[in-house]
């Protein structure tokens, strides 16, 4: 165990220390299991940051016996969607868009139907009736917008993605989409005049001290990043050798979906100025409304949810974050967060003001609920 120096203890923002000896026993036998291969977390109340430890190896690789550590870079996945839909409303308030505009009033592309109903609300709560993410659904002859992205001969990536067509009509069926935020991300380049990359960094990323976290790994941050499997270690080697590579057409591609990595504590950081309606260190970043507006519940009960077997169940969504609460967590309700595959997670109890985040890389890519949901339940046990 890794633990860095932390402002406060437990006991200065009612929280039980015993509960984090809970908390690293219950990682430490999925490590034993070897579900995952690490475990590293921060936790912060009101601001005031508690806890930020490490716990595992810094590799998948048996031999290399170095120690992940409490500022380990990781990728954050679709936690980039959390913030790509805070900088979508940062350009709602002052102005520049509205949450009711289709997207074929800011992408020719999409003026036509079947696509000429979608709006930005439906693309930031994952309703916009496009094809969802490859897996969602049991069907191996499926063929996703990244697919035809892949298969396209020319350099449009929008309109070699539309060739996926239409699942349902936008608003009728939660469907976890990741294409809808490459299409936010064009959005947020053509209102801002900015790479959607470039605006988020400058707006969201810098304003929240969040010095770890990036599109773009520098090679210091590249010695620090957790190596999750061959493919990666090989990447890394890559890159801290040669540098960044062009990739082509997916260089186009704004990197909105799942490209940015991080460490827990500037995922706290960015909860934290959530948490504080869109001020950090007394820096405004994005108004109270527009944060109230994001994380209220937007998907109705008409909107069922079928991904991943679900079954037609409610989809607890707000405009970006999950919004769930029900018998796998003992959060308050009205608390939201983000997974991302890989894994990761952050979320943000308004109620008791704790923000939690942290890592869990899964070993061979098996997805297992205890290192989500029943280490947020332990998290959250130990307030007072």
């Amino acid at each position: 165990m890794v633990c860095f120096s932390t402002p406060y203890a437990p006991a200065d923002v009612g929280y039980n220390a015993d509960r984090l000896i809970v908390l690293n026993n219950h990682f430490q036998k999925m490590m034993d299991a070897k579900e995952i291969y690490s475990a590293w977390y921060c936790l912060a109340r009101d601001g005031k940051v508690f806890a930020n430890n490490a716990m595992g190896k810094l590799s998948y690789r048996e031999d290399d016996t170095r120690q992940v550590q409490p500022d380990t870079i990781q990728r954050i996945a679709s936690i980039t969607k959390f913030i790509t839909a805070t900088a979508i409303f940062k350009l709602f308030e002052d102005g520049m868009l509205r949450l009711n505009q289709t997207v074929g009033e800011f992408i020719e592309e999409f003026k036509y139907p079947p696509f000429d109903k979608i709006n930005i609300a439906h693309l930031l709560s994952h309703t916009s009736g496009m094809p969802s993410d490859p897996g969602t659904f049991d069907n191996r002859y499926f063929k996703s917008h990244w697919d035809f992205i892949a298969m396209s001969e020319g350099d449009n990536w929008i309109e070699a993605a539309l060739s996926a067509g239409m699942r349902k009509e936008p608003g009728e069926e939660w469907a976890y989409c990741s294409f809808g935020y490459a299409i936010l991300g064009e959005i947020i380049a053509r209102v801002s005049q900015m790479r959607a990359e470039s605006y988020i960094m400058e707006y969201i990323i810098k304003p929240c001290e969040m010095t770890d976290t990036g599109f773009d790994i520098t090679k210091e941050q590249a010695k620090r990043h957790f190596i999750l499997n061959e493919m990666m270690e090989k990447e890394l080697q890559d890159f801290l050798a040669n540098g960044p590579k062009s990739r082509g057409i997916w260089d186009k591609i704004p990197q909105t979906t799942g490209s940015m990595f991080s460490t827990t504590l500037d995922l706290v950081k960015f909860g934290t100025m959530l948490l504080n309606k869109g001020t950090y260190n007394g820096k405004r970043i994005v108004g109270r409304k527009a944060i109230e507006k994001m994380t209220d519940f937007y998907v109705t009960t008409e909107v069922r949810d079928y991904c991943w077997n679900a079954g037609g169940a409610l989809r607890q969504y707000g405009l970006g974050p999950d919004m769930r609460c029900n018998l796998a967590s003992l959060y308050t309700k009205g608390t939201y967060f983000h997974e991302g595959s890989g894994a990761a997670c952050l979320i943000i109890d308004p109620y008791e003001g704790l923000v939690a985040a942290w890592f869990v890389p899964w070993v061979d890519d098996k997805w297992c609920a205890h290192g989500l949901y029943n280490a947020a339940a332990v998290m959250w046990s130990g307030l007072e």
